[in-house]
């Protein structure tokens, strides 16, 4: 008979609090939880984090796993994999979740090959299936143009959540939970490699990933001065701005602001794509956007099937008149 129960949740964090996406994944695993009838579980792994345990229990999670040591405070594959891998057999947990970002991105595989079990990554939306009971797990396929459902027969399920495709509980700051101090526990053999020294990365106002509007720009744009009015149009609108591999790869922006396949995953409510023909390579990265407006003088490019408004005409002339008519909108809410 399986033993295996219940939802863990792995937890990423920023300093010493959840990161958006981990807020996410506990609203997704609460409402797993609760349709199996089983605990919610969470696994939070650093230095000095005691504290966050009561965040984690705020959003949702009824037990928190606590590992708290020195060398887990910066993310390295062999330590956080081995540390993982001795939570997850001995709490066995059904359905493991983690976060589509670069973390869960390498330590998912990881612990499915350790565990002698299965991973899909990038998926946009988690249920459990009403007559097996097991996890329905869907991603986007063909670089974004369709929709495909997985179900694997091993446990535990494990699966990476795409940032902004679950939607987090409100916190509440009165419910009760169980923190739980795991020790690591690490052999020193075991850790292969060391980290010398960290790189962050360097952004002006808000963070891409975060926007909730943002303007991006194609190779139409046809260099970096054009890029230039984007970002007047996205400071306007206190957003971002990004770019298609083509104009990353040219040098008008840097590799950091490239959205597609390759690049970035954005959910903004507001995409405004400005002179970029919508390749599905590009269309991955935004494929959450609630609302694309679409501006290129090509009536047949491929955006405008994926645009909810589309102008048809030359950026260069277009992009005045509608930073015009936003200053004046401005002016008149003042």
């Amino acid at each position: 008979m399986d033993s295996h129960k219940g939802v863990i949740v792995y937890c990423e964090l920023s300093g010493k609090n959840l990161t958006e996406i981990s807020t996410e994944m506990l609203g997704c695993g609460r409402r797993l939880a609760d349709r199996l009838g089983e605990e919610l579980g969470t696994v939070i792994l650093g230095c000095g984090i005691k504290e966050t345990a009561r965040e984690a229990i705020a959003y949702g999670a009824a037990k928190v796993y606590v590992v708290d040591n020195p060398s887990l405070e910066c993310y390295q594959t062999d330590s956080y994999v081995s540390v993982m891998e001795r939570l997850v057999k001995k709490t066995m947990p059904k359905i493991l979740i983690l976060g589509q970002t670069s973390i869960g991105r390498d330590l998912a595989p990881s612990l499915a090959f350790r565990l002698d079990s299965a991973a899909t990554l990038d998926c946009v939306d988690l249920a459990i299936d009403p007559d097996s009971g097991r996890l329905l797990q869907t991603k986007p396929v063909y670089g974004g143009n369709a929709r495909a459902v997985f179900m694997t027969e091993s446990n535990p399920q494990i699966a990476t959540v795409r940032a902004k495709a679950m939607a987090p509980f409100e916190p509440d700051s009165t419910r009760q939970g169980e923190v739980v101090a795991f020790d690591a526990a690490m052999d020193p053999q075991g850790i292969r490699t060391k980290l010398k020294e960290r790189f962050p990365e360097k952004t002006e106002g808000i963070r891409l990933e975060d926007a909730k509007v943002v303007v991006g720009g194609g190779r139409g744009i046809g260099g970096a001065e054009g890029f230039g009015r984007l970002k007047d149009l996205a400071s306007m609108l206190m957003g971002a701005v990004g770019a298609t591999r083509a104009a990353c790869d040219n040098g008008w922006m840097p590799p950091t602001n490239q959205i597609g396949l390759t690049g970035k995953v954005i959910n903004p409510d507001l995409y405004i794509a400005i002179a970029l023909s919508g390749a599905s390579q590009h269309m991955a990265g935004c494929y959450g956007a609630r609302n694309i407006v679409a501006i290129n003088k090509d009536d047949g490019a491929n955006i405008f099937r994926e645009a909810r408004y589309g102008v048809v005409g030359d950026w260069k002339e277009v992009l005045p008149g509608l930073i015009d008519k936003l200053k004046e909108l401005k002016v008149k809410g003042a």
